[in-house]
């Protein structure tokens, strides 16, 4: 699995559109895991804002971009939040039916290019005199749940109501994360996962081999930051997941198929769980989906050596770690996406691929990825040692 290294809103990845990014993330994936693009059967690519041109096209943009044959058909899927991670399952699932053997999956997003929107029944057809065409902005329509009346920054406050965590517990957190990413980019823990990306400046080709959201700070300027969503509440622009631009890709593979050409697998994708919550607290969707995922790989969570819950917000997080009774230790060990930011359609093939290396290095032997996702869902998945 590969990944590009995150950029920030409006930053160095702002150019580049989702198609772009996921088939540089794609043909990485390929070269990696030394795969023929021959020997593929199947892509799938998560992609929620659908901000490129091609948006349309843009799985089977990707598999031709990269060299995969023709023949093999595309799907471009958008389960929010779970997106990547959905690639994966349905990746999976097209091989638990011997539909392929080899499947490429995996997840993009440009949050920098969500088009400004004029809808077209307001202007195709003509305009009165005097009416003034307001600009939608779609990224914010996007991260507001219309159905139940709210933005996914007030569902989080409701668990940070319901759950008694405070505005400090919360700052704590968002510190840590930006912490620890910052430890593990020094030790170099995401080398083995980012694919660096040659960029064009005034001063000549750049790489950009680093997340660039993520930045350090104090608790002090923490605890200085206005609260976004609700007066006297606990979420703040530090403690909220990064608005980025990135993709992230892998390479799923039967065991005959493993066998067959000679492949060294990073870990085994053991089971998986999609479920539904009420949507005013979507973000905690991880639990009933670890639990479920968890059963069905026949471990309890809390014993799984690493898990990755998606950093929506501070305190979704800390909700369902509460729940679960997770041990922070083995939580988001090398920071999240408070830190390095959530590409919304990229974040869970990022977490798996992420997780994946790290069971590859012998850092765990079981580790569980998990997403919550608006509307009220939740999706997890539970890897092991190949």
């Amino acid at each position: 699995g590969k990944r590009t290294a995150f950029g920030a809103f409006g930053g160095k990845l702002k150019g580049w559109n989702a198609t772009d990014l996921a088939v540089h993330a794609t043909k990485a994936a390929l070269s990696a895991g030394s795969i023929n693009p021959e020997s593929v059967g199947s892509v799938t690519i998560g992609n929620v804002q659908q901000t490129s041109p091609d948006a349309a096209y843009l799985a089977r943009h990707v598999g031709l971009r990269a060299g995969i044959p023709l023949p093999v058909p595309a799907l471009t899927l958008n389960r929010l939040c779970g997106s990547g991670f959905q690639a994966l399952v349905t990746g999976a699932q097209e091989i638990i039916l011997g539909e392929t053997d080899v499947a490429v999956v995996g997840g993009t997003e440009s949050m920098s290019q969500a088009p400004m929107a004029v809808y077209g029944q307001d202007i195709r057809w003509g305009t009165r005199l005097g009416v003034n065409l307001d600009l939608t902005d779609t990224l914010w329509a996007g991260l507001t749940d219309s159905h139940a009346g709210c933005p996914m920054g007030i569902t989080a406050e409701n668990l940070a109501e319901e759950y008694g965590i405070s505005r400090d517990e919360s700052d704590v957190y968002a510190l840590t994360s930006q912490q620890r990413w910052a430890a593990a980019n020094e030790a170099g823990k995401f080398s083995d996962e980012i694919a660096p990306i040659t960029l064009k400046s005034k001063k000549g080709p750049q790489l950009f081999a680093t997340d660039e959201h993520a930045r350090a700070t104090t608790l002090e300027k923490l605890a200085a930051l206005p609260t976004t969503f609700k007066k006297g509440g606990v979420v703040t622009p530090a403690s909220a997941s990064g608005i980025c631009d990135g993709a992230a890709s892998l390479v799923l593979a039967s065991g005959e198929a493993v066998e067959r050409d000679g492949l060294t697998p990073l870990a085994e994708l053991v089971s998986y769980a999609v479920v539904g919550v009420e949507p005013t607290k979507m973000g905690i969707g991880p639990v009933p989906a670890i639990t479920a995922a968890a059963k069905r790989a026949g471990i309890d969570p809390k014993v799984a050596d690493l898990v990755e819950i998606n950093e929506a917000f501070a305190p979704q997080v800390m909700a369902c770690a509460k729940s679960l009774g997770l041990d922070y230790g083995k939580l988001n060990v090398c920071g999240g996406a408070i830190a390095l930011g959530h590409p919304l359609g990229a974040s869970g093939a990022r977490i798996s691929a992420h997780l994946a290396h790290a069971i590859a290095r012998g850092e765990a032997k079981t580790a569980i990825g998990a997403a919550c996702i608006g509307g009220g869902q939740g999706i997890a998945v539970v890897l092991k040692t190949a």
